[in-house]
C-alpha cells in the first residue's frame, strides 16, 4: 500500500533541510523552493549579522547618551569597512555561484582562495589606520569632547580588527554563492551567541571578568566574530561544504584575482557610495545633538533588524541569477528575480506597517534616555514609509550584482544617494527647518527613487551580458 506524507511532515522535512543543508540543483526544479531553501537560513544569518548591533545597544544604553553614540558614530564609520567586506563578497560570491552553475567546483575553489586572500591584504592596512586614528575619525563625526573621551579604544578595537568583520562576510558570500547558505547561517549563529553572552560580561563585569563599559561590547563583538571565522575556514579547509579548499588552491591566479578584483572594485564602490551616503547623513544628524545621535542611532538599528533579513532573499536571488546564469538559462535568471521581489514586498510591506503603528513600543524596550526616545520614533515612523520600495531596489541591486554585473548598482546608487538623497537632505534638514526629520525624509525618498530606477534598468536585460 502507498502511503502520503502529511503536510506537516512535509513542511518540517523541508525546513530541516533548509537549516541542516541542501543537496538542491538550483539550475533546475522549483524556483519557489529554491528561493525558500537559500533564504530561511540567510534570513536566520543576516538577522543574527544585525542582532549584533541590537544587543550591544541594549547593554550600552543603559551607560548614557555618550557611550551610545560613541557605538552609534563608530557603526558609522565601521560601515565604509562593510563597503569593502560586502564588494569582497559580492565578487567572490558571483564568481564561485558562475562556476558551480558551469559544474566547474575546481574553479570555484580557486576564486574563493583569491577573494580570501584580497580580504585579507586589505584588512591589515585598514586596520592600522583605523587603531590608530580613530579618535579624529570620531571627532570628524561632530563627536563631542565626552563621546570621545568614552568610545575612543571601543572604537579603535572594532576599527583595528576589522579584519573579523571582513571575513565573516567575505566567506560566508562564498558559501551563499556555491548554495550553502546553512553554513553561512551557523557561522553567524555561532558567532552572535558568543557575542550575547559576553556582552553583559565585558561591559558589567560579571564574575571574574574586568568592567569595561562601552569597550567590553566591542571586546564581546570582535571575539564572536573571530571565533566564527575561525569556524569558516575549518569548513572550508575539511571538505563539508561545495567549495573545498585543499593545498594546491593555496596560490595565487593572477587571471582568476585580475577578473575578480574587476568585479570587485566596481561592488566596492557601489557600496561605498552607497555606505559613505549613510556615513554624511549620520553627520548631518550629528549636528543636532548628542541626543539626536543617539535616537538615530538606537531608530537605525531597529530598521536594520528588519532589512537585514530581508537581505535573505535578495541573497537567494542573487545566487539564482549567478548560477542559472552559468548553466546558461538567463530566463530562468530573470524569472527568480520577479518572484523574489513579490515576496520581499510583501513581507516589508507588513514590517514597515508593523513599525509605524509600533514604533513608542519598539523604542521604548531598549529603556533609553526620556529625550532620545521621540527622535528615535520619529525616525522610524519616516523611514519606514518606504518599505515597500526599499523591498524592489534590494532585489534589483542583489540581482545585477549576481550576475556580476556590478557596475549598474554602481552608477544608481551614486545617482540617488549622491546627486539626489544628500543634497535633499541637507536642505530639508537646515533651510527648510526640519532638523533631524529632514534627514529621516531624505532617505525616504532616494531610496524609494532608486527602486525605481533599477526595475527599469532590470527590465533592460543588459545584465545577462555580464562576464565573471
Amino acid at each position: 500500500m502507498q502511503t502520503t506524507e502529511a503536510p506537516s511532515q512535509g513542511k518540517w522535512r523541508f525546513l530541516r533541510e533548509a537549516l541542516t543543508g541542501t543537496q538542491q540543483d538550483f539550475t533546475q526544479g522549483s524556483l519557489s523552493r529554491g528561493i525558500a531553501l537559500l533564504a530561511i537560513p540567510t534570513i536566520l544569518e543576516m538577522g543574527m549579522e544585525s542582532t549584533f548591533g541590537v544587543v550591544d545597544a541594549f547593554w550600552v544604553a543603559k551607560l548614557g547618551s555618550d557611550a551610545m553614540s560613541a557605538v552609534g558614530l563608530t557603526e558609522a564609520l565601521i560601515v565604509l569597512v562593510f563597503a569593502i567586506a560586502m564588494g569582497l563578497a559580492t565578487a567572490a560570491s558571483a564568481t564561485v555561484a558562475r562556476r558551480i552553475g558551469e559544474k566547474d567546483p575546481e574553479g570555484a575553489s580557486i576564486a574563493a582562495v583569491q577573494g580570501i586572500g584580497c580580504g585579507i591584504l586589505v584588512t591589515i592596512v585598514l586596520g592600522i589606520v583605523g587603531a590608530t586614528f580613530a579618535p579624529q575619525m570620531l571627532s570628524w563625526m561632530h563627536a563631542t569632547p565626552g563621546t570621545i573621551a568614552t568610545g575612543t579604544t571601543y572604537a579603535r578595537l572594532i576599527l583595528g580588527c576589522n579584519i573579523a568583520i571582513v571575513m565573516l562576510f567575505l566567506i560566508n558570500g562564498i558559501f551563499r554563492g556555491a548554495g550553502d547558505a546553512a553554513i553561512a547561517m551557523r557561522t553567524l549563529w555561532m558567532a552572535n551567541l558568543i557575542n550575547i553572552v559576553l556582552d553583559p560580561c565585558f561591559i558589567y563585569g560579571l564574575g571574574p571578568l574586568p568592567k569595561l563599559g562601552v569597550t567590553g561590547a566591542a571586546v564581546a563583538t570582535t571575539t564572536g566574530r573571530s571565533v566564527g571565522v575561525l569556524y569558516q575556514l575549518w569548513v572550508l579547509f575539511g571538505g563539508s561544504s561545495r567549495v573545498t579548499v585543499a593545498r594546491r588552491h593555496l596560490r595565487l591566479d593572477w587571471k582568476v584575482m585580475a577578473q575578480l578584483l574587476k568585479v570587485a572594485r566596481t561592488a566596492m564602490a557601489q557600496y561605498f557610495i552607497a555606505t559613505a551616503s549613510w556615513l554624511t547623513l549620520a553627520r548631518f544628524n550629528a549636528a543636532f545633538g548628542a541626543n539626536a545621535v543617539a535616537g538615530y542611532s538606537l531608530a537605525i538599528r531597529i530598521i536594520l533588524f528588519a532589512l537585514m533579513p530581508s537581505w535573505g532573499i535578495c541573497s537567494a536571488a542573487a545566487t539564482l541569477v549567478g548560477q542559472n546564469l552559468g548553466a546558461k538559462r538567463p530566463d530562468r535568471s530573470e524569472r527568480a528575480v520577479w518572484l523574489a521581489g513579490l515576496y520581499n514586498m510583501a513581507f516589508l510591506t507588513l514590517v514597515g506597517v508593523g513599525f509605524f503603528a509600533g514604533a513608542p513600543a519598539l523604542v521604548g524596550l531598549f529603556r533609553p534616555e526620556a529625550a532620545i526616545v521621540p527622535i528615535a520614533v520619529t525616525c522610524l515612523q519616516y523611514v519606514s514609509l518606504g518599505y515597500p520600495f526599499y523591498a524592489w531596489g534590494m532585489i534589483m541591486e542583489q540581482a545585477f550584482n549576481g550576475a556580476g554585473d556590478t557596475s549598474t548598482p554602481t552608477w544608481i546608487n551614486l545617482f540617488c544617494y549622491w546627486l539626489l538623497q544628500l543634497p535633499c537632505a541637507w536642505y530639508l534638514a537646515n533651510r527648510a527647518g526640519l532638523g533631524p526629520r529632514g534627514v529621516y525624509l531624505g532617505i525616504c525618498g532616494a531610496e524609494s527613487v532608486l527602486a525605481v530606477v533599477a526595475v527599469v534598468l532590470f527590465r533592460r536585460g543588459k545584465w545577462k551580458e555580464a562576464v565573471v
